[in-house]
């Protein structure tokens, strides 16, 4: 573990070199390439090194940080060109990623809580840095006092738990049982709002919009799974009193998931419609995690995944059509297939995986949460039907919005498609429905 930490750090250099913009990209390929190839145990933590180490859970995720930054390099074209503080832009999603590495593979709670905090510094800087507007500063304020309200109570909790227990491996902490109310809320809330859930979610809209195209795949494909992963590591010695609580929830997660489902449908910024569909995609994991049993934890963790590719996919789509048209208003990117034919096929193909079309990740993962939270109770069912139709509502709203009607006429040069944007949709495309073929491997962890 303590190789790829090396390999990281060993990278920074490069990002302050000249004409080395690329070499990056091609030396997180590599790794991507060595990490594949690691040995891994299916049942147990494995590869300890220091207090490094992961199961299938880190495995999964991490692979999926050096994938999204890979990505987020290859469409970030435009600041190399522009040369746009390119160097520091580098530096600073190889910090992002080393952070992120580090918070899915430490196995100490209070390591882990300093890793989940830290990232969240070099997502400050993409967004105040190279984000588009001049409210990307109040984005910030609202992204930082968001998590560091309730990141407060976590500390406290993780000091608790460790003053009790004189321990603070994670993988040890499956044989406590802590039943305290007090305790359970303010370790649980840090990672809800991250995810987000309704009620405190408004910083993520916020921060997508502003954001520059990197920071919100960042931010969509792994910022939003750090709450996830949190609470899939933690629940384990919290498990008496959730399933007191867990109605909570569960209620909120599904009413509130069907309430932004319904708002996607308002939307007139593509960011915001995509940072939405988003937040109600995460709502359905939630509710998944907190049924505590074995088709929610695996369907929360394989629409994690899944959406994690989906979201960056489609922020990427949008972010194309920014480029060409500096506006991201539905009105504006209207007829784009009279523009760009060969784009509406991408449009399409990753519109159908966020709705949940087969052979995407996201089905499997949405039939098993459906499946976990039907057997907690029927009335699931009702929320469940309005949230999987509305989805696919705003989704086909999206793309036909986008794909059809008559282009905006005030266009006065436009450019299709670069091989590299073609490349980069095909990077997010192609794992999200070719790994179902090996579902196998998300299915027998826990």
């Amino acid at each position: 573990m303590m190789k790829f930490f090396f390999m990281m750090i060993f990278m920074i250099p490069f990002c302050f070199m000249k004409n080395m913009f690329w070499m990056v990209q091609m030396m997180l390929f590599l790794m991507m390439f060595l990490f594949m190839n690691i040995s891994l145990s299916v049942n147990m933590f494995s590869n300890m090194s220091y207090m490094l180490s992961f199961d299938v859970m880190s495995y999964g995720l991490i692979l999926l940080s050096i994938w999204i930054s890979i990505l987020m390099i290859m469409a970030s074209e435009n600041l190399y060109k522009m040369k746009f503080f390119e160097n520091f832009f580098l530096f600073n999603v190889i910090f992002l990623l080393i952070m992120l590495y580090l918070t899915f593979s430490v196995m100490n709670m209070f390591m882990f809580y300093l890793f989940f905090e830290g990232s969240l510094i070099p997502t400050l800087l993409l967004i105040i840095g190279w984000g588009y507007q001049p409210e990307r500063i109040q984005a910030g304020m609202y992204l930082l006092f968001y998590t560091l309200f309730v990141s407060l109570p976590l500390l406290m909790g993780i000091f608790y738990v460790f003053n009790e227990m004189n321990c603070m491996m994670i993988y040890f902490l499956k044989f406590m049982n802590l039943n305290m109310y007090l305790l359970y809320f303010s370790m649980i809330l840090a990672f809800l709002v991250k995810m987000p859930m309704y009620f405190v979610h408004l910083w993520l809209p916020k921060a997508h919009v502003e954001a520059p195209v990197s920071g919100s795949m960042i931010l969509a494909g792994i910022m939003l799974k750090l709450g996830g992963y949190g609470l899939l590591r933690l629940m384990i010695f919290l498990q008496e009193i959730n399933l007191k609580l867990n109605y909570l929830w569960i209620v909120i997660s599904l009413l509130g998931g069907f309430y932004i489902s319904l708002k996607c449908f308002c939307q007139v910024d593509i960011k915001s419609l995509i940072a939405y569909s988003s937040v109600a995609h995460m709502s359905v994991v939630i509710s998944g995690i907190m049924v505590m049993n074995y088709w929610g934890f695996i369907g929360s963790y394989i629409l994690m995944i899944g959406h994690g590719l989906c979201s960056s996919g489609m922020f990427c789509l949008a972010n194309i059509c920014y480029e060409r048209l500096h506006s991201r208003s539905l009105y504006i990117n209207k007829g784009m297939m009279n523009f760009m034919p060969s784009m509406s096929l991408w449009w399409f193909l990753l519109m159908s995986s966020n709705m949940a079309a087969p052979p995407s990740l996201n089905l499997m993962g949405e039939i098993s949460l459906i499946n976990s939270l039907m057997s907690w109770s029927w009335m699931c069912m009702i929320m469940l039907m309005l949230i999987s139709f509305f989805s696919a509502g705003y989704s086909l709203y999206l793309y036909s919005f986008v794909q059809h009607g008559k282009y905006y006429p005030g266009i006065y040069s436009y450019y299709t498609g670069v091989s590299r944007e073609y490349l980069m949709l095909m990077l997010h495309w192609l794992p999200l429905n070719i790994l179902v073929l090996k579902i196998d491997y998300s299915m027998i962890w826990f």
